[in-house]
């Protein structure tokens, strides 16, 4: 046991004395030490009924034989961080998480951990870490909040900010919209719709590093805390068999929850969130393979904010396996693939069913041939951009617009709310992007804007930051190399042409190269926007969109 090299022998007495002075048993020090790893925290609804979990976990882990200490997580809500210099802090603390878990595993001692995520970053920065300290580890998440009702409608967080957009264009009164926010996030847990939390929840399982019901469970179900009892169990047998992160995270792992991902239509951001898992796994993965993948898998879910359901109803309908059952009737998933459950990933899809084809499309009847996600490239993009294409409507698909350019996300916000901005228009929001943010700000704000003021089919958005798993429309974000690095997207100017093909992957200003290169002459990168603190190391250390937006 790892743990031994803390609490045996004589040369370990005064280690000892100090877990004593904790109240630890030596009976209890002979047992493996399991970290339950709990981000709970009062700042997030997905957070703030971790406690529960915890507890649930622990207590089977001294069921079977281990002994669980608890160490604390940091976390930061996406939803309250929103359009404020919060968001900047939002990606950059997936690296905190990881190296706040490799500290603490690497300095305990532990022999296995079981992590406790639900929200935004808080799941890949512990995957991050999983994969990084490589000790047996299972993930249980807090699940997803029930979706909200109002006036017999289905409300989400999403929602609630299309509504900004919508009071301001005066479809809606500012009594309605404090009306609205008492009912669209009614429990606790992660927001209801395939937003960033959920998908990576949901692409967990399919990693194999988390439970069949990890993503779709609602936190407010009993179910949960069954699960959470079952994954304290699993650790012991994960630990026994000496079943490692590594073990599981291979190249086929992540090839599998792409192609789920692009048949759930998740979050944009797990194409940031997987490579940078992947390279923490000694795996690489480029946006060339989401392409591939994307090219081959059919669009099975339309999920908030794609369409009309929600994670419950994704529960109901048979959950992640079902959808994976599906994929794998057309030979799209690698079967073999062990999990932390005991049994493989062919063995889980052959136990599940689908219940509900309103919700999983059958497999040969898809929403589209392609998956939810498309990567474009073109001289605006040469190391490419993402889109959530299963959230666009159509005939945004193709599109050529005047570029309307905006130096950060708050001046672009401002535009939109006062109607600045006309049909046909395509926004560009620069200096966003990792270094230049510094921290690569989600745009839900001014997306939803857009939404809620009925811009959405008529008006395009390009970023090199990212956008929210709540974002909808012609979206275009992390386009790489950014602003800051000297990109492309730093010498659009005002009044240029953007050329927009999802279905060919192509993303174009429609100017000669040598008109780039002579703008390209007379650029000059702007002074840092924060050079001090946590961002400003980050800004330093952090590489492109394209690559994971990981630290080197």
């Amino acid at each position: 046991m790892l743990s031994n090299r803390m609490k045996n022998g004589l040369e370990r007495a005064p280690h000892r004395s100090l877990l004593k002075g904790m109240g630890y048993t030596d009976e209890e020090l002979e047992r493996p030490i399991i970290g339950v790893v709990n981000s709970k925290n009062e700042s997030i609804p997905g957070h703030i009924h971790l406690d529960n979990i915890a507890e649930a976990v622990k207590a089977s882990i001294r069921m079977a034989g281990g002994l669980p200490i608890e160490i604390p997580c940091i976390g930061v809500c996406d939803g309250t961080a929103m359009n404020h210099v919060g968001m900047n802090y939002s990606l950059p603390s997936r690296e905190l998480v990881a190296d706040g878990i490799e500290s603490m595993a690497e300095a305990n001692a532990f022999d296995a951990m079981v992590l406790i995520p639900n929200c935004d970053k808080i799941v890949p920065g512990m995957l991050m870490a999983a994969a990084r300290v490589n000790i047996p580890t299972v993930v249980v998440s807090g699940g997803p909040m029930l979706a909200g009702r109002w006036k017999g409608k289905t409300l989400d967080l999403n929602m609630m900010f299309e509504a900004v957009g919508s009071v301001r264009a005066g479809k809606m009164t500012l009594e309605e919209i404090t009306e609205m926010e008492r009912h669209a996030c009614p429990t606790c847990g992660s927001c209801s719709g395939m937003f960033t939390a959920n998908s990576m929840n949901c692409l967990t399982e399919v990693l194999g590093m988390g439970l069949p019901g990890n993503g779709t469970i609602p936190a407010v179900y009993g179910d949960r805390i069954r699960l959470a009892k079952e994954a304290g169990i699993k650790v012991m047998e994960v630990l026994k068999k000496n079943l490692r992160p590594r073990d599981i995270l291979n190249l086929d792992a992540f090839v599998n929850a792409l192609t789920v991902d692009m048949a759930l239509g998740c979050s944009t951001n797990s194409v940031l969130h997987l490579p940078a898992i992947a390279y923490e796994a000694g795996v690489t993965i480029d946006l060339d393979i989401v392409n591939e993948i994307s090219s081959r898998t059919p669009n099975l879910c339309k999920l908030s904010p794609a369409g009309p359901y929600h994670m419950q109803d994704l529960y109901e309908a048979g959950g992640v396996q079902a959808v994976m059952k599906e994929l794998a009737a057309k030979g799209l998933l690698h079967l073999d693939r062990p999990t932390v459950s005991g049994q493989t990933i062919g063995e889980i899809v052959e136990e599940a069913r689908v219940l509900t084809r309103e919700v999983i499309r059958h497999v040969d009847n898809p929403y589209s041939e392609t998956g939810g996600i498309a990567v474009l490239r073109g001289n605006l993009a040469p190391d490419g951009a993402v889109v959530k294409r299963s959230a666009v409507a159509q005939e945004m698909l193709v599109h050529q617009g005047p570029a309307r350019v905006f130096e950060s996300e708050e001046e672009a916000y401002e535009a939109i709310l006062g109607g600045k901005i006309n049909k046909g228009d395509v926004i560009v929001i620069r200096y966003e992007g990792p270094k230049g943010g510094p921290g690569m700000k989600e745009m839900l704000s001014p997306t939803a804007a857009i939404a809620g003021m009925g811009l959405d089919k008529d008006v395009a958005l390009l970023t090199d930051g990212r956008f929210s798993g709540a974002t909808r429309g012609a979206s275009i974000g992390h386009i790489s190399p950014e602003a800051k690095a000297g990109g492309p997207i730093a010498l659009v100017e005002e009044g240029d042409i953007i050329s927009i093909n999802i279905p060919e992957g192509k993303l174009d200003v429609l100017l000669k190269d040598e008109v780039l290169e002579e703008r390209f002459k007379n650029w000059q990168a702007p002074e840092p926007k924060i050079k001090h603190g946590y961002l400003g190391r980050y800004a330093r250390m952090v590489t492109s969109a394209n690559t994971g937006a990981i630290l080197k």
